[in-house]
């Protein structure tokens, strides 16, 4: 009876897990990345750290948070929701340069990207990066400063606004 019960728990571990699913075009289909309470400081560092290593990488400055372009990022990303499409122009008819002059930014605005997406914050910089234009924001040797924010909305989606500045 023991040998028994040890061969069914045995056998009970074989069965086979489900792997991810999988799009039309065979590769697995994007998870939902859900942001919880708590997490906005790790996934704000997170970029800023993957930002700053990819410029280390070509002898560029590193950047640095500046709350002014933080609080024009996190504007934007929610107006964009609002609006429920990703563009550079608010539903007010402002610009990029316009959010961070009303956030009493003095630098020189450097450039701003924008994701909707459902995927992370890594996912959607390496989506920046394989792109020239929007690579070129990131790795701008003039820039010093950096706004980085997002607004997810119930179902998952997440829109994200990274600035950059001089």
């Amino acid at each position: 009876m023991f040998l028994l019960g040890g061969a069914g728990l045995a056998l009970s571990a074989c069965v086979p897990t489900r792997g991810p699913t999988l799009g039309a075009d065979g590769k697995p289909l994007p998870q939902v990345y859900r942001i919880k309470p708590g997490d906005e400081e790790v996934i704000s560092f997170r970029l800023l750290d993957s930002v700053n290593t990819l410029r280390a990488a070509r002898s560029l400055s590193p950047l640095a948070f500046d709350a002014r372009l933080n609080a024009a990022a996190a504007t934007h990303s929610r107006d964009m929701s609002v609006q429920n499409r990703p563009w550079h122009f608010g539903s007010d008819g402002s610009s990029p340069l316009m959010r961070v002059q009303r956030v009493g930014y003095t630098g020189r605005l450097v450039g701003e990207l924008i994701s909707e997406t459902y995927e992370t914050e890594l996912v959607t910089l390496s989506a920046w990066m394989a792109q020239a234009d929007t690579r070129a924001v990131i790795m701008d040797p003039q820039a010093r400063q950096i706004g980085f924010s997002w607004f997810q909305e119930p179902n998952g989606k997440i829109w994200w606004t990274l600035i950059t500045g001089a």
